[in-house]
């Protein structure tokens, strides 16, 4: 096996896991009680555990990206120095996230004995669900870039999962953050799904918000964001090297 192919792997069985835990927590919940914050609490604390074992797991090996907008931000930063991915990887990424993704919720409904493939009813789009996506893409851009450009990136599995964990609850979006997870769900009409109608404008939000991320960081850290291209989301091999 190739180191391309282990990291597209990587990225497939990570993203499927990602939206495992995501949606099946959301389906626990649901059947364990009515109370909504009390679903929600469940469902946020399964994802920050869940998120940060698994960037663990899959971050020396592809970077735990587990996001198309991350790995996007990833070619962005390093492409006036040739470090980060290259364009044909953020594609190969992006294919083997969404496709990990829809797998993932399509387990979990297998998992909790429901129809394996579902189409969500729930519709999130409110002009306050896009904007808390726009926050909630653009701080986990920060986080994440923030922490590989200051020498920190070891810390990405505690601090994004923690990140994650917050913006559960301070965004009114829930923070999905993430176009590839986003794309998953709609395949659960259960607690963590969402309509295809609301797709595509939470996605439009998660590119702005990881634009607006990037420039953040851009700006506080004047110099090239490319020498820490290559350990986002955590210290990983060059990508060069396939």
């Amino acid at each position: 096996m190739t180191d391309h192919v282990r990291r597209l792997l990587a990225e497939f069985v990570g993203t499927a896991a990602l939206v495992a835990v995501v949606v099946g927590s959301g389906i626990a919940a649901q059947q364990l009680t009515d109370d909504v914050a009390l679903q929600l609490l469940a469902n946020s604390t399964a994802t920050v555990f869940g998120l940060g074992v698994l960037i663990l797991v899959f971050g020396p090996v592809s970077g735990a990206h587990f996001n198309p907008v991350v790995s996007a931000a990833d070619w962005l930063a390093g492409r006036r120095h040739g470090t980060g991915l290259t364009a044909t990887d953020v594609l190969t990424y992006a294919i083997a996230q969404i496709a990990g993704a829809i797998t993932g919720a399509v387990l979990a409904n297998v998992m909790f004995d429901l129809g394996a493939w579902q189409i969500s009813t729930h519709d999130r789009i409110t002009t306050g669900h896009l904007v808390g996506e726009v926050v909630a893409t653009a701080g986990l851009i920060a986080v994440i870039f923030a922490l590989a450009r200051s020498g920190r990136a070891a810390m990405s599995a505690a601090a994004v999962a923690s990140y994650i964990g917050a913006a559960y609850w301070f965004t009114s979006s829930t923070s999905f953050a993430n176009p590839a997870v986003t794309i998953g769900r709609i395949f659960s009409d259960t607690f963590a799904g969402i309509a295809p109608g609301s797709a595509p404008g939470f996605i439009l939000a998660q590119i702005i918000g990881g634009a607006l991320g990037l420039a953040l960081i851009v700006a506080l850290y004047p110099r090239s964001v490319a020498e820490a291209a290559d350990n986002a989301v955590v210290p990983h091999p060059s990508t060069t090297d396939h």
